[in-house]
């Protein structure tokens, strides 16, 4: 089936064609052939129908918008892309390529260990790459997804491969070492270095050596993309500082991961970088609350670079965990994101111990008033129970899971949905869920990121016109990573496309209902192959591994077909 569907040409009758150059006056027909857009006419002006007959598959978009396939430009589903249903969740919002390697930890370079080890709540496992570095990881997608996947490389995994778990600065040979692993990797395809500086090894690594690995990126034309220092929030005028001193000393083009902050911090910060002649970019999913390992935030990062075993052996240590209680818990009031009410802003998301099962979609407070109520229900009517709090219960679960745990992270301001389009309708802004896929009640941003960003900014907010819309969701991720003649509609094009209700298109994943599928996408093409029609998977797979495309893209002229 997929073979046939590879090789059929495709005409899509009847679609109002936007991109960021704009709306084409009326209805058109538009032919896929041979991976690309082979033409564009005013409908009825192909004819196509019988020149192509049999063989052709007609579309007929009756009006919907033909948009270039959205792009996802910092993704979580490096491994889970294989899973029909993760494909079916980013095809019905129009997602047609991921960028992975997000944070600073991925699966290559190295046999992907490390990468499966800590980031086991946010990566999961990779069902099939065991090694070979970046050039094999992206030959393992092709021809083996519906969806398209770029990476980066991930800067704590070179660092992991190269200097095992050491918290001390690199030596100059180490350094090197590093360098030519970076080098390697962009050689292979990969279109940037990736930083995740509030994670391990990441949060080890000065400004110094930063700039160091990400010399080689501005050589090869590709990004520095970095999760900050800092937490975000109150805290990003910090992060922003090194993100400025790093740009200034490697000369590449930086890209800021998921900036949440309010749209006074996010657009201040962007203009220092401007004005300090820095190439920068951002990318920011259309929700308030954030998502990440449990271990994060709550674990000193001292404790959590070293092996899961021994993680597990302190927390489960008495003695050890009321060292932390006394040591460590009274400094996370002060992270950016969370405060002294954290227990009440984590809500648990994933959780590998099938034991604590009842607790996902439970804050670590709620989850600990319900463990003791439990415990309570369940003891003898003379026998004593001892109370649990939400530093005992988060330990306990950790434990449990092995550090397989990821949690929903509420912030002590939530914005407004008229502050998050002032914050997505910057110029700069680019398209990205940061999804993570794992979990009974994970964040709605992997299943509802894309279809929100349209139904928010175009239909609710009116912050944006669709033809700005698609350069969020698609033209500026493609020229910014280098992701080949894809964004733009135009003979030539390779042809990922989208057809989107303009009505219908919307988030279905709230954060009381996170699985939700989106609505008004139902029919998409990768490479002019139908990967979703009608709403449902066909089974193609003309999915590739993307490697980074040096030539500037550019946009297409008015009028151009």
């Amino acid at each position: 089936m997929a073979e046939n569907l590879r090789a059929a040409p495709v005409l899509v009758v009847n679609a109002r064609v936007v991109d960021e150059t704009g709306e084409r006056d009326g209805r058109h027909d538009v032919l896929l052939d041979g991976g690309r857009i082979a033409a564009i006419a005013t409908a009825g002006g192909l004819d196509a129908r019988a020149a192509l007959a049999p063989r052709a598959d007609v579309v007929d978009a009756d009006g919907r918008l033909l948009l270039p396939g959205f792009i996802d430009a910092h993704s979580h589903a490096d491994g889970a892309v294989f899973d029909p249903e993760v494909q079916l969740a980013l095809l019905r919002q129009g997602v047609t390529t991921v960028i992975g390697g997000q944070d600073g930890v991925g699966f290559a370079p190295g046999d992907g260990a490390y990468g499966t080890e800590y980031f086991a709540a946010i990566n999961g496992r990779h069902p099939h790459y065991r090694g070979g570095g970046i050039g094999e990881l992206l030959a393992g997608y092709d021809g083996a997804t519906p969806i398209n996947v770029a990476t980066l490389v991930p800067a704590g995994t070179v660092r992991f491969a190269v200097m095992g778990r050491s918290t001390d600065a690199p030596t100059p040979a180490e350094l090197d070492e590093m360098r030519e692993l970076v080098a390697s990797g962009l050689a292979d395809g990969a279109v940037g270095l990736s930083t995740g500086l509030d994670y391990v090894p990441g949060v080890f690594a000065d400004a110094a050596e930063l700039a160091a690995l990400t010399r080689p990126v501005a050589a090869a034309g590709g990004v520095y993309v970095t999760h900050m220092r800092g937490g975000y929030e109150a805290n990003s005028a910090a992060g922003i500082d090194e993100i400025g001193a790093i740009a200034a000393a490697s000369g590449a083009r930086v890209h800021v991961s998921h900036f949440h902050a309010t749209p006074g911090i996010v657009r201040g910060e962007l203009a220092r970088l401007a004005a300090a002649g820095v190439d920068a970019s951002f990318d920011a999913y259309p929700y308030t609350r954030g998502c990440s390992i449990l271990a994060m935030p709550i674990l000193p990062a001292s404790l959590t670079v070293r092996p899961a075993s021994e993680v597990l052996a302190v927390l489960a240590d008495p003695a050890e965990r009321a060292r932390l209680r006394a040591d460590w818990f009274p400094t996370i009031t002060g992270y950016a994101s969370l405060g002294p009410d954290w227990p009440a802003m984590l809500t648990l998301a994933h959780i590998a111990a099938p034991e604590y099962d009842w607790a996902h979609g439970l804050t670590l407070a709620e989850g600990a008033a319900a463990a003791n109520a439990r415990g309570a229900a369940a003891a003898r009517p003379d026998e004593a129970v001892g109370a649990t709090d939400a530093i005992e219960f988060a330990l306990d679960v950790l434990v449990a899971s092995r550090l397989e745990v990821n949690v929903v992270m509420a912030v002590q301001h939530e914005r407004s949905d008229a502050e998050l389009a002032a914050i997505l309708s910057h110029p700069a802004a680019i398209g990205g869920s940061d999804g993570i896929f794992l979990g009974r009640h994970p964040h709605p941003r992997a299943r509802g990121s894309f279809a929100r960003y349209l139904s928010l900014l175009v239909r609710e907010q009116r912050a944006l016109e669709w033809p700005d819309a698609s350069a969020l969701v698609s033209a500026r991720a493609a020229r910014r990573f280098g992701l080949g003649d894809r964004g733009v509609i135009r003979e030539g094009a390779i042809a990922d496309l989208v057809l989107v209700d303009a009505e219908r298109v919307g988030a279905g994943a709230s954060y009381d209902a996170p699985l939700e599928l989106a609505t008004g996408v139902d029919d998409v093409f990768v490479a002019g192959v139908p990967v979703l029609a009608g709403g449902a998977l066909t089974g193609a797979t003309p999915g590739m591994g993307l490697r980074h495309d040096r030539r500037p893209a550019r946009p297409a002229r008015e009028g151009e077909a």
